[in-house]
């Protein structure tokens, strides 16, 4: 199959956001040259990866322009192509803009004032500069691939497109239209400006591409488009190399958890460790909570057999994960967090359902992962923050063997159906290739 030459906008190749990831992983086995990458510069950091691409348009001070007087406190990058060497790029922020001080000062003070008044949708603005145009003429694509998370990136989106003319693809993450622009006393009419503008731009785009089939079905009653499923896929070979096979519970068992800590999950994350605790108790047991993230939460030291572990090296992880007696995927239950969750997969997912390592998730029952995961019987489910409930289906997973071989069993045949890198890729190259050849009027 003859592979389109495809222009990625907002989204680069990294290693630590869920968009990235499941990017690099739908563009496994794409040519290298047929791919080009345009971002602003404060989202160009050091955990790019230039395999799979590294080709890439910095929008800097050229492109991206603050209204006065916010332009005084903006960073100047600059604009232009951009190389990686390893994780360092050639062209970065100004030295007099690297203040911490200053930075940390924005970040507290500055931005929620702006957020709060409503300005943040308003104050920049991206623009093709005639340096970005010649750039977009030279590399002159046969396919845009975008994602989008603000009024600013869906303005831009929209002007890339016009200018080129191109067939276009659209990828949606998560929910953030519901939660873009909600925020201060204008929030009504931002909130009802940038939907009819992402509506347009999901009226010019060919494609429609979602994270969940939960989020393809609200999302065509929203925007009514149909929208075409793509999740993080896996090397499906590569998790096998450290795949569960023994359900003999370990001597000294362990629940794992791999992910981020602080606000908005620390409060599953102590009911998790308070259940841990009382399993402990009640069956005199030694189960162990590992909390493998980069930094420990601050409460950990009160819960004794609550462990904390820095990340291991991404080779390491099927080890890792299916050394493991359980796995857990927590989610926050509050309202603003469900809002945002909703309608998203966690990336590491398919990782946890590949390692063969039985799996709790700990989340509200109208979510995208209870729903696909109930569907298919691949993990236990704990969809109430109630510590009793909790407590108890630990403890039926501690109890019954064929319970766990038999979740895991399915989370394995699932993974290896729905979430293969072999398939899931060459599918998502379909999507993209007959893409490219839609004609623009």
């Amino acid at each position: 199959m003859q592979l389109p030459k495809v222009l990625i906008l907002n989204q680069p190749f990294v290693t630590d956001t869920g968009g990235g990831i499941t990017m690099s992983n739908l563009f496994s086995g794409w040519e290298t040259d047929k791919l080009a990458v345009v971002c602003l510069g404060y989202i160009l950091n050091s955990n790019i990866d230039p395999g799979p691409c590294n080709n890439y348009y910095q929008l800097g001070h050229e492109e991206r322009k603050w209204l006065f007087p916010f332009n005084l406190l903006s960073r100047k990058y600059q604009s232009g192509p951009i190389r990686f060497s390893d994780t360092s790029k050639t062209k970065v922020v100004d030295d007099s803009q690297k203040s911490k001080t200053r930075v940390g000062f924005i970040m507290k003070y500055v931005n929620p004032a702006l957020e709060f008044l409503g300005f943040t949708n308003f104050i920049t603005q991206i623009v093709l500069s005639k340096r970005f145009r010649d750039w977009l003429d030279e590399y002159n694509p046969d396919v845009i691939y975008a994602q989008c998370s603000s009024r600013e990136s869906i303005q831009f989106c929209i002007a890339v497109q016009e200018y080129l003319g191109k067939p276009s693809v659209h990828h949606v993450m998560d929910d953030w239209p519901s939660l873009i622009g909600v925020k201060g006393f204008m929030s009504a009419y931002w909130q009802k400006k940038i939907n009819t503008e992402f509506q347009h731009l999901l009226d010019i785009t060919d494609v429609h591409l979602c994270i969940s089939d939960f989020m393809g079905e609200a999302y065509k009653k929203r925007y009514g488009k149909d929208f075409i499923t793509f999740h993080n896929p896996i090397d499906v070979d590569f998790w096998q190399g450290g795949q569960k096979l023994d359900y003999e519970l370990s001597k000294n068992p362990t629940i794992l958890y791999a992910g981020r800590v602080g606000l908005g999950i620390d409060k599953s994350l102590k009911l998790i460790a308070k259940a841990v605790a009382n399993v402990n108790a009640e069956m005199g047991l030694s189960v162990r909570f590992i909390i493998q993230a980069q930094k420990a939460p601050v409460w950990i030291k009160d819960h004794q057999l609550t462990e904390h572990k820095g990340f291991v090296p991404y080779g390491d992880l099927p080890k890792e994960f299916g050394s493991a007696d359980f796995l857990i995927l927590p989610y926050d239950f509050s309202t603003k967090s469900l809002a945002y969750i909703k309608y998203s997969m966690p990336t590491k997912a398919s990782e946890y359902m590949a390692s063969g390592t039985p799996i709790l998730i700990y989340a509200p029952e109208n979510t995208a992962l209870v729903q696909y995961a109930r569907e298919h019987q691949w993990a236990a489910i704990v969809n109430q923050q109630e510590i009793g409930l909790l407590t108890s289906t630990l403890k039926k997973l501690f109890t019954d063997k064929n319970l766990r071989q038999e979740i895991a069993g399915i989370a394995k045949k699932r993974a290896e159906l729905n979430h293969d890198t072999k398939i899931v890729a060459k599918n998502f190259q379909k999507i993209i290739v007959e893409a490219a050849k839609t004609a623009k009027s």
